[in-house]
C-alpha cells in the first residue's frame, strides 16, 4: 500500500470529548438515544410490523431497516448488553445459535454468493445502537457494490422490505 499519514496529535482531545460531550446532552435531556432492539423486544404482537422473523426466547432476528444489501439481518438478544463479553457464555451461545440459524435463512432464501456476518461494538467501531450489541449478516453478490455507491453515493437495494420479510418467513416456516 502506497499511502501518507498526516499527523494531527491535536485532534484526539477532541476525539476523547466525544463521549463526554454525548453523556452531557443526556444528561441535560437532549438526544435521547432510543434503543429499538428493546422496544422490538418488549412488543412481541409488533413482530411483522417491525420486520421481526424470529424470536426465540433469548432473542430475535429483523430485517435491518436501513440495509447494505438486500436481505440484510439482524440479531440480537432481548437483554441490551454493549459488548460480547458483558454476557454470560449461556447468553453468547444463544446468540450465536441465532447467528446460525440467520445465516441458515439468508442461505436458503436469497442464495446469495458470499456472506458478511459481524459484529461491531462501540461508535467508534461503526455501532449504531452502541447499548444494545448485535450482529450483521449481510448477504453479498459479485456486483452488488457499483458506480451507484461510489460515484452517486447511493445504495441499490432491489426488493421491499416486506416482499424480502415474507420470503424469509416461508423459509422458517419450511424448516419446522
Amino acid at each position: 500500500m502506497n499511502h501518507q499519514s498526516l499527523w494531527a496529535p491535536w485532534r484526539m482531545a477532541y476525539l476523547r470529548g466525544l463521549d463526554e460531550r454525548a453523556g452531557a446532552e443526556r444528561l441535560a435531556g437532549e438526544e435521547t438515544p432510543r434503543n429499538f432492539l428493546a422496544d422490538y423486544w418488549q412488543h412481541p404482537s409488533r413482530d411483522r410490523e417491525h420486520h421481526v422473523i424470529h424470536r426465540s426466547e433469548h432473542g430475535m432476528i429483523l430485517l435491518n431497516r436501513y440495509p447494505y444489501s438486500n436481505g440484510h439481518l439482524l440479531v440480537a438478544l432481548g437483554e441490551p448488553r454493549p459488548t460480547l463479553l458483558d454476557y454470560a457464555p449461556e447468553q453468547r451461545a444463544e446468540l450465536w445459535k441465532l447467528v446460525d440459524l440467520a445465516a441458515l435463512l439468508v442461505r436458503r432464501t436469497l442464495n446469495p454468493q458470499g456472506l458478511n456476518i459481524g459484529v461491531n461494538e462501540g461508535r467508534a467501531a461503526g455501532a449504531g445502537l452502541p447499548e444494545h450489541l448485535h450482529v450483521h449478516l449481510v448477504p453479498r453478490w459479485s456486483g452488488d457494490v457499483n458506480f451507484m455507491a461510489a460515484i452517486g453515493g447511493l445504495r441499490m437495494i432491489p426488493d421491499s422490505l416486506d416482499a424480502v420479510h415474507e420470503a424469509y418467513a416461508r423459509t422458517l416456516a419450511s424448516l419446522a
